[in-house]
């Protein structure tokens, strides 16, 4: 076998090397190479290949033509037959005895088969077996270790981060995992023998975390128990300060004498160096001492820290304590005290830009709105509202009257580096006169400002316009709220307040364009935004209201009287299930609204669902038993569903609620009668006839009643009907005759006085007689000051007219009809189960014997 030979080597050939390839690329020992024989052995001619691959296998064979010629040179003449022999055979789609062969249909590429034999034309298994892959090795304990310290503090961050918003639950879970990985972290340790470099710092942030995040879960045992875990253990430095975190636990539980003792025994951990701190657990012990009542206690504490480092927190507790004791002069010293308090914020005129400096404008238009510039307003607004608590606290402790107390707390803050809060605390003195009901005071006192500078004057101007307003002196208020806006051209609440007095005057377009000026100012101005929408609805502007409500709404969300007012203009767009879901919604507010009842029963009612609405008005009758729309509802409801006896309830309380009203006595009547109880119909009408004697439709009612029961009383209610029809005709003659400017009053009247003075002149009354034309002048004369016979009026009614007199009948029929209140009885069922006792079936049919009883 020929080798291969390289350039370097001595040799008389001068041409030699020149035909040296790589022995991939070598195909001179193919012919030696067994897996490419048995590779390229082929059974030629066994299929016949078909005809549509006969123009490929031509192309085909014309490419192994050329190929085979083209490896003549190398393979010899034997060898390129045998291998286009060979190709052909692999084309022609025969194959080996041995199963190795490509199928014509394979999508697989040259080389590969399902078998474990490898197709190696280029010989590249003997070139040497490739390097072996570098598998990486284990990672050793320490590498272990520090990869799961790595973890352990990444729970803990997920914890912490957790916490921060909000979701407790996760947070907890993230440090028990922490804790667990921690512990198997000392294990590995142990094993691995590593205990002296155990990380303490890692331990106590598990701890720690864990800690918190159970009393962040009110889970104060375990969270106590964590604690004593870390402060028992001398390895953590510093533990003895988480005794605060102990005693907060146990404020919160209640148990104040445990908190003070862990408080105080923080006291004691912490260096006098720490200041801060030391004054921080001071106040905490303050705290607890107030909310158990031991005030002298807490004093000591916030006199301590007032001393050592005066801030207005402390202050203000210090201030509540003096009055608990009720220690005037003490609370005179503590509001002092705390008006020495300081306050590192730079005035507002700082931040001023300066006109001429372009750059000194750039930076204070950067930090006029910075962080730091929101926490400085922060505090001065916390200093203000502690000052002006403080004072309207003691204001009225500290002298003998409210408004003595107040003025000295004025002058204090006068004399102090916070004057400007004078005005303000000023202004709360009238708020305070209002929730005293002492408008007179009040209004004394707003008018103080009118000739002081802009700010305050506006605001002392649209507080009196608010009390004038409320006052119904609206001209008044109209006047003061003109000059709050003229005072400040862009104070929403005077635009309200102008608005509020044209919308009093039914001037609804002038309040509404006021109303609208407000909201350009202050989008956010909830009154302005409400009373648009109530003038709105008053324009029947619906649309425009409903809007108007619906932003309020999504500012101040769940407030009943917008609630309600969306659902109304709901319903009188006709949006009846808009309606009745806002209505629902009102109702999930204030639950007890007899009012909200009756409108979703309205609505319900209106669309035909008659269980529903009844359920509504019964809630509404339960809530607010005395609405008569509700009570007729309800009866009418019943008496509809034929079941007139629950009816009775309802007619009876509106007949205590009316009863001077025979409307309702009727109804309870009828509702007897409907249902049967004809007995106690009768008594009940009989008692609204002895209430209401001269009631028509009741006596009909009691001729009918007497005569379906076959009483001799029917003839009595008759005869007392006609005196009654004749009483209404009579008294219907008399209006008729005496309206002014008919003839008969005018001529009557013309007689009754020259009558009058002639009696006067006379001293002398014409004596009665029984006939009827003297009842009839007695039953017109009066009574003459000054007469011998009588010094009253000799007035008679009707009745005592007719008392005596014989009942003779008349041919004139009475008028017994009427009319159900109720509306027509329902006709009973013509099928009776009890037959006449003068049928006999078997009249006139022989009885046989044997029908006879033996």
């Amino acid at each position: 076998m020929e080798t291969l030979r390289f350039a370097g080597e001595e040799d008389e050939d001068l041409y030699s090397g020149f035909d040296a390839v790589h022995p991939a690329l070598d195909t001179r020992q193919l012919e030696m190479d067994q897996g490419f024989q048995e590779a390229i052995r082929t059974s030629y001619g066994r299929r016949p290949p078909t005809q549509s691959r006969i123009p490929t296998t031509a192309g085909r064979l014309a490419s192994a033509g050329r190929l085979a010629s083209a490896m003549g040179p190398r393979l010899g003449t034997q060898q390129g037959t045998a291998f286009l022999q060979s190709s052909m055979g692999q084309i022609g789609g025969g194959g080996s005895s041995d199963g190795l062969r490509r199928p014509m249909t394979s999508m697989r590429g040259t080389g590969y088969s399902s078998q474990n034999n490898v197709f190696d034309p280029l010989h590249q298994a003997n070139v040497g077996p490739a390097p072996p892959l570098v598998s990486k090795s284990e990672e050793s304990p320490e590498e272990k270790i520090k990869s799961l310290e790595r973890r352990v503090m990444g729970l803990i961050e997920e914890s912490c981060l957790a916490a921060s918003r909000g979701e407790v639950r996760l947070a907890l879970d993230r440090a028990k995992e922490a804790s667990s990985k921690e512990r198997s972290l000392i294990r590995q340790r142990e094993q691995a023998g590593l205990s002296d470099g155990h990380n303490l710092d890692l331990t106590f942030s598990v701890l720690f975390n864990l800690a918190n995040q159970y009393a962040a879960n009110d889970m104060y045992t375990e969270a106590l128990n964590t604690y004593q875990v870390i402060t028992k253990d001398r390895m953590f430095n510093n533990s003895g300060r988480l005794r605060v975190n102990m005693g907060n636990i146990y404020y919160r539980m209640g148990q104040y004498n445990k908190a003070i003792k862990f408080y105080r025994m923080a006291l004691d951990q912490v260096p006098n160096t720490h200041k801060s701190l030391r004054i921080k657990i001071m106040h905490n012990i303050g705290l607890v001492f107030v909310r158990m009542g031991q005030y002298s206690e807490a004093c000591t504490s916030f006199e301590y820290i007032m001393q050592e480092e005066s801030n207005f927190k402390t202050g203000l507790d210090l201030v509540t304590a003096y009055y608990a004791l009720g220690d005037k002069e003490k609370m005179k010293k503590g509001f002092l005290r705390l008006l020495e308090c300081q306050l590192d914020v730079d005035d507002e005129e700082n931040y001023t830009a300066a006109s001429d400096d372009h750059h000194a404008n750039l930076i204070l238009e950067v930090i006029r709105n910075d962080t730091l510039r929101k926490m400085e307003r922060q505090m001065k607004q916390e200093a203000e509202r502690t000052l002006l608590t403080a004072a309207k606290l003691i204001s009225p402790a500290i002298e003998s009257t409210f408004s003595a107390g107040y003025n000295w707390c004025v002058d204090a803050i006068k004399n102090s580096q916070y004057a400007d809060l004078a005005n303000d605390l000023e202004i709360n003195k009238a708020v305070m006169y209002l929730r005293q009901k002492n408008f007179k005071d009040a209004v004394e006192t707003l008018k103080m400002f009118e000739k002081k500078e802009t700010k305050v004057a506006s605001t002392a101007a649209t507080n009196l316009s608010f009390l004038y307003f409320l006052q119904n002196d609206e001209d008044m208020a109209e006047k003061y709220a003109q000059m709050a806006r003229d005072s400040n051209g862009y104070n929403d609440a005077a635009l309200v307040n102008l608005g509020n007095c044209c919308f009093q005057r039914k001037d609804f377009e002038k309040a509404r364009e006021h109303y609208i000026a407000a909201l350009d100012i202050d989008a956010s101005c909830v009154e302005a935004l409400y009373n648009l929408a109530l003038t709105n609805k008053k324009l029947g502007r619906y649309e425009d209201a409903l809007d108007s409500l619906l932003k309020m709404h999504a500012i101040v969300r769940n407030y009943p009287p917008v609630v309600y007012q969306i659902a109304e203009l709901y319903q009188r767009l006709s949006d009846n299930d808009q309606a009745s879901e806002w209505y629902l919604q009102l109702l999930g507010l204030v639950p007890t609204d007899p009012h909200i009842h009756q409108r979703l029963g309205q609505l319900f009612d209106s669309e035909g669902d008659k269980q529903q609405a009844y359920q509504y008005y019964f809630d509404s009758y339960r809530y607010f038993p005395s609405n008569l729309e509700v009570i007729d509802w309800l009866g009418s409801y019943f008496i509809e569903h034929q079941v007139a006896e629950k009816a009775i309830s309802y007619f009876e309380r509106a007949a205590l609620m009316q009863p001077d009203e025979a409307k309702w006595h009727l109804m309870v009547a009828a509702c007897h009668r409907r249902s049967g109880n004809y007995q106690q119909a009768l008594q009940t009408y009989k008692q609204i006839h002895r209430r209401f004697p001269e009631n028509v439709e009741c006596l009909k009612l009691l001729i009918r009643l007497s005569s379906d029961l076959g009483l001799k009383e029917a003839m009595e209610y008759a005869q007392e009907l006609k005196k009654v029809e004749r009483a209404h005709e009579q008294r219907e003659t008399r209006a008729a005759s005496s309206r002014p400017g008919s003839r008969r009053s005018s001529s009557r009247a013309s007689r009754s006085g020259s009558a009058a003075s002639a009696y006067e002149e006379s001293g002398y009354l014409p004596p009665k007689s029984p006939g009827p034309s003297s009842r009839a002048s007695a039953l017109g004369s009066r009574s003459i000051p000054g007469s011998a016979i009588s010094g009253r009026a000799t007035r008679l009614s009707l009745n005592e007219l007719e008392e005596n007199e014989p009942y003779m009948p008349s041919n004139k029929e009475i008028d017994s009809s009427y009319q159900d209140p109720l509306g027509p009885l329902q006709e009973r069922p013509k099928t009776s189960m009890r037959r006449k006792q003068d049928e006999d079936d078997f009249g006139d049919e022989d009885i046989g014997d044997d029908l006879l009883p033996e």
